[in-house]
C-alpha cells in the first residue's frame, strides 16, 4: 500500500514539477501578454467572416442566402489552406528580388519560430526584432484571417449571379496573384512600397482598396442580375444584416488593434499603440454611421437601418489604414467624411448603371482610397502628414493607392477574362431566376415558407 501511493506521488510530481523544471531552464522568450492579445486578435478577425456573411446574406433575396453565406465560408477554406502552403510565404518570406513578392522559404509554413532558447527572436518585422515579440505561427495565422476577408469582400459585388465553382477558383487564383503580392509591398520591410514610406496600419490599400478595385473589374465581365434595375430586389433579412454589422464591427477591433504587432513605432502589441487603434476603431464608425443616416435622411427623406449599418462599415474601412496614426480627433472628423464619401460612391450606380449587388465598391474601393488618401493628410501618431507640414507624406500615399489599384485591376482583369472564357463566371439565366441557393447548393435557407 505505501508503495503503491509513493509510486502515486512520482507520478503526480513527473507530471506536475518536471515539466515547470523544464520550462524553467528553455523557456521561450517570447512575450506572453502580446501572444495572448494576438490569439484573441486572430479569433477576432476570424469572427469577420461570419458578420461579412450575415451582412451580406441579409441583403439579398431569400433564395440566394446560403450561396451568399458559402460565398465568405468557402473563403475561409480555401485561403486557410493557400496560406500555409504558400500564401503566407509569398507575402511575407524573404524578399526574392525588388521588393515584389516572397521567395518559397516558408511554403508550408516551414522554418517559422515557435520556441527560443533566450536568444534575440526575429519574427517579421524590424520593431519586434528583440527578446519580446510573439511566436511566427500566431502572427502567420493572424496574417491568415486578413487573407480571408479581402477576398470575401469581393463576394458582395457579384452576389446572386456568379457560379460556385468560379468563386472558387477565383479565390484561389486572386488570393495568390493579387493579395499575396501587395501584403508584401506594403507590410514586409523588403516590400518596395513599405520602403517607400507608404502608411498602411491595417489594410486600407491591401485588403479594402484591392477588394473593391477588383470588385468593379468582374462586373465588367459578369454584367448586371437578371431584371436589374427594374425590378425590385430589396433585402430579404434586415436584421441578419444589422447583426453582421455588431460582429464585423466587434471584430474590427482585433483587425485595427491587432494591427499594434506591426505598428513603426510599436515595443508591444498589447500596449499603448493598440489602445489607441482601439480607440480610433470605435469613433470613426460611430461619426459615419450618424453622418450617412443623416445624409440619407436629407436626401431620401427617411433615416434606414441599413443606411445607418452601412455607415459604420464605411467608417471601419476609412479608418482601417490611419487606426495608429491619427488621434480621435482626427478620427472623428475622418468617420464624419466617411459617411458622406461612401454615400455619395453609392449612388454612382444610378449614374454609370452598372450592378455593384451589395456595395463592395462603393463602401470599400471608395472607402479604402479614401481612407489611405487621407492618413496621409491627418497622420501624428509615429509618422506625420499633410497638416503637420508633412507634404512627401501625402504624395507617397496618392503613389502608394495608384501602385495598388493599378496592379489589382490589371491582374483581376487577367483572372476574370481567363474564368469567363474557359468555366464561365455566371450561371444560366433559368438558375439565376431559380435562386442560386437550389441550383447551386440543392438547398434552400427557408424550409417551412
Amino acid at each position: 500500500m505505501k508503495e503503491k501511493l509513493r509510486n502515486t506521488l512520482l507520478l503526480f510530481a513527473s507530471l506536475v514539477l518536471v515539466p515547470g523544471i523544464c520550462l524553467a531552464e528553455g523557456a521561450p522568450a517570447f512575450d506572453t501578454g502580446d501572444t495572448a492579445w494576438m490569439l484573441v486578435s486572430s479569433a477576432l478577425v476570424l469572427l469577420m467572416l461570419p458578420g461579412l456573411a450575415l451582412f451580406y446574406g441579409g441583403m439579398v433575396r431569400a433564395k440566394n442566402v446560403l450561396s451568399t453565406f458559402m460565398h465568405s465560408f468557402v473563403a475561409m477554406g480555401i485561403v486557410g489552406v493557400q496560406w500555409v502552403v504558400i500564401g503566407y510565404s509569398l507575402a511575407f518570406g524573404a524578399d526574392a528580388g525588388g521588393g515584389m513578392i516572397g521567395d518559397f522559404s516558408k511554403v508550408m509554413l516551414n522554418g517559422l519560430i515557435s520556441f527560443t532558447d533566450g536568444t534575440p527572436v526575429y519574427t517579421i518585422f524590424q520593431n519586434v526584432a528583440n527578446e519580446g515579440g510573439i511566436p511566427e505561427y500566431v502572427f502567420a495565422m493572424y496574417q491568415c484571417m486578413f487573407a480571408m476577408i479581402t477576398v470575401a469582400l469581393i463576394s458582395g459585388a457579384v452576389a446572386e449571379r456568379i457560379k460556385f465553382s468560379a468563386w472558387c477558383l477565383f479565390v484561389l487564383l486572386w488570393t495568390t496573384l493579387v493579395y499575396d503580392p501587395l501584403a508584401h509591398w506594403v507590410w514586409m520591410v523588403d516590400g518596395w512600397l513599405f520602403k517607400k514610406g507608404a502608411l498602411d496600419f491595417a489594410g486600407g490599400t491591401v485588403v479594402h482598396l484591392s477588394s473593391g478595385i477588383s470588385a468593379l473589374v468582374v462586373l465588367f465581365f459578369l454584367g448586371k442580375r437578371h431584371g436589374f434595375p427594374t425590378d425590385r430586389m430589396a433585402p430579404h433579412s434586415l436584421p441578419l444584416t444589422m447583426l453582421g454589422v455588431g460582429l464585423l464591427w466587434f471584430g474590427w477591433y482585433g483587425f485595427n488593434a491587432g494591427s499594434a504587432v506591426v505598428g513603426i513605432n510599436s515595443v508591444h502589441a498589447a500596449g499603448g499603440l493598440a489602445g489607441l487603434a482601439l480607440t480610433t476603431t470605435t469613433v470613426a464608425p460611430a461619426a459615419a454611421g450618424l453622418s450617412w443616416m443623416v445624409a440619407e435622411w436629407i436626401h431620401r427623406g427617411k433615416p434606414s437601418a441599413l443606411g445607418f449599418g452601412s455607415g459604420v462599415v464605411a467608417g471601419l474601412v476609412v479608418i482601417t489604414p490611419a487606426a495608429g496614426f491619427v488621434q480621435p480627433g482626427a478620427a472623428l472628423i475622418m468617420g464624419l467624411l466617411a459617411g458622406l464619401v461612401c454615400y455619395g460612391g453609392i449612388l454612382l450606380k444610378a449614374k454609370f448603371k452598372y450592378d455593384d449587388s451589395l456595395d463592395a465598391f462603393g463602401v470599400h474601393g471608395i472607402g479604402g482610397t479614401f481612407g489611405a488618401l487621407v492618413t496621409g493628410v491627418f497622420a501624428t501618431v509615429g509618422a506625420t502628414g499633410l497638416l503637420s507640414g508633412n507634404l512627401d507624406q501625402f504624395i507617397t500615399q496618392v503613389i502608394a493607392v495608384a501602385a495598388a489599384g493599378a496592379y489589382a485591376v490589371i491582374v483581376t482583369l487577367v483572372i476574370a477574362f481567363a474564368l469567363h472564357k474557359t468555366i464561365g463566371l455566371r450561371v444560366e439565366k433559368e438558375d439565376e431566376i431559380m435562386g442560386l441557393d437550389q441550383t447551386q447548393h440543392s438547398e434552400s435557407a427557408y424550409n417551412g415558407l
